[in-house]
């Protein structure tokens, strides 16, 4: 798998998304949340995507996930982890 083009993330830089994780065996999930993202960047050792929240906190989505993204969404659903990332524009 190819890893995903971070320029073609760009608009998500700057907007304000809702966030959601869901698990694939539907146990109890966290609620969505409201954040801007402030920066989107590779993991010094390539194996993930981090969007940051602030200066210091982000979300990590592993790059070996089934990617899927548009101008206002970006969605990862990781195998390994049964983890869905959904990142909305509000």
């Amino acid at each position: 798998m190819e890893p995903i083009n971070l320029e073609e993330l760009r608009g998500l830089v700057r907007a304000s998304v809702e966030i959601t994780v869901h698990d694939q065996q539907g146990s109890d999930q966290a609620p969505a949340i409201n954040k801007k993202i402030e920066k989107i960047e590779y993991c010094p050792d390539k194996t993930h995507i981090r969007f940051y929240v602030d200066h210091f906190n982000f979300i990590a989505v592993p790059l070996a996930s089934n990617m899927a993204h548009s101008e206002t969404m970006f969605s990862a659903s990781d195998t390994e982890s049964g983890l869905t990332y959904t990142f909305r524009k509000v």
